[in-house]
């Protein structure tokens, strides 16, 4: 089995290294002093003590690695739309791609239902590019659980976690995502199979659309967001908005406001991924987290007063610390008037 992880950093490089410990052939797209790193001395995983090293194809330049059988895009979702073009050479007629990102995906209506048929998110896909390019029936879900870091050029750490939750955009049961989580599990990457994938997405988005944000602009960690009563009490306005919005949509929250919230102040200090972007200047990823909810709003007449908000905020301190836009055609949505 042929897999190649696009984007291969802290998620990437951490799923590279477990699926090659359980016996698939895995190549990697990276750049950088990452990419030279990893061709000069392997790709170094740090989990539980141990150092692992495994060594596999590595280059910047996609058509070096010929078709594969899957290709898991690790990038961000406004890094792939940039790179869609050079994803071609990897994919054959039976290739499948493996969406593992955060936010809502640009496949998002393909296989929802015929009244969603002819609906695009062009916050996460401007121009169609991703559709038109890799095509939504090459697709599978992915949700991602695990934290990791690169601590240096070559070199990924494990801090917690192992889930990982995968599904057909169609709803269906198939034998390419069966034969992906038993490469997965395999590896020790623990597989779950949703029947529908949108439900999971929800779920993990459900907290990154109100906690990232937040902290971002806050410079609080997880917890003082989840437990502060000002700032929970947005995060939760938030939510609810997005839990109408997920719902008009066919979307199940399989737990309450309250609960996920919890979990989220459970977690302890930590620094949410778009305050480390912030922090370390680079692009931060609201359209995927939050432009792509206020347009889902849009689209199904449910107001967005709190997300739209903390999105102008968030976008104007992107765009004072020259850090957003990401997409560079995405067109801003403008909240709808009062009637």
């Amino acid at each position: 089995m042929k897999i190649c992880i696009y984007g291969a950093g802290a998620i990437g490089g951490y799923m590279a290294v477990m699926l090659k410990r359980g016996g698939a052939d895995v190549s990697l797209v990276a750049r950088g002093a990452h990419l030279d790193a990893i061709r000069q001395n392997g790709l170094k995983l740090l989990m539980d003590g141990e150092e692992i090293v495994e060594r596999m194809p590595a280059t910047s330049n996609p058509a070096e690695l010929g078709v594969q059988d899957y290709v898991i895009v690790t990038l961000k979702a406004h890094q792939a739309w940039q790179v869609v073009e050079d994803m071609v050479p990897l994919l054959g007629e039976q290739t499948a791609v493996v969406t593992a990102q955060n936010g809502l995906p640009w496949w998002y209506f393909h296989g929802l239902g015929q009244s969603s048929a002819n609906l695009r998110l062009h916050s996460v896909d401007p121009d169609n590019r991703q559709w038109n390019t890799i095509g939504p029936e090459r697709v599978i879900g992915a949700t991602v659980y695990p934290a990791t870091e690169i601590v240096e050029p070559g070199v990924v750490k494990h801090i917690y976690g192992n889930q990982f939750g995968l599904g057909e955009p169609d709803r269906s049961s198939s034998a390419r995502v069966d034969r992906l989580a038993a490469a997965m599990d395999a590896g020790g990457l623990k597989t779950r199979f949703y029947e529908d994938i949108r439900d999971d997405i929800w779920i993990k988005l459900w907290g990154n659309l109100c906690f990232n944000p937040i902290s971002a602009l806050t410079g609080a960690t997880l917890d003082v967001v989840a437990t502060d009563p000002g700032t929970r009490s947005l995060a939760r306005s938030m939510m609810l908005e997005a839990q109408t919005i997920g719902k008009k949509f066919g979307a199940n929250f399989r737990v309450d406001v309250e609960r996920r919230i919890d979990g989220a102040a459970g977690v302890g200090a930590h620094r949410t991924s778009m305050l480390q972007d912030v922090d370390k200047g680079r692009a931060i990823e609201l359209d995927a987290l939050l432009t792509s909810v206020q347009e889902m709003g849009r689209l199904s007449k449910v107001e967005t007063p709190f997300i739209d908000s903390v999105l102008a905020l968030a976008q104007q301190m992107g765009r004072v610390k020259g850090l957003y836009p990401t997409f560079p055609e995405v067109a801003v949505i403008k909240p709808a008037m009062a009637s």
